[in-house]
């Protein structure tokens, strides 16, 4: 379930690579996936989004929580 948007439901689509020589095999498309940590709903989680959803803003990201803090 690694290549499936959370968001938008695209997958995995499948056909044929077709040479020159017109033989076909079969092969895979797959979307550009990524996990990512998204806030929905007040609460943080983590979400498979394709880049197409986080360039469109259709998910919030969520900021990191890092505790490391600037001592001087």
């Amino acid at each position: 379930m690694g290549k499936l948007c959370e968001v938008c439901d695209k997958g995995t689509l499948n056909g044929n690579s077709v040479s020159h020589s017109n033989r076909k095999t079969h092969r895979l498309w797959a979307p550009n996936v990524q996990r990512v940590r998204v806030e929905v709903n007040g609460q943080v989680r983590h979400m498979n989004v394709c880049t197409r959803c986080l360039r469109s803003g259709y998910v919030k990201r969520a900021l990191p929580t890092g505790t490391a803090t600037a001592e001087a």
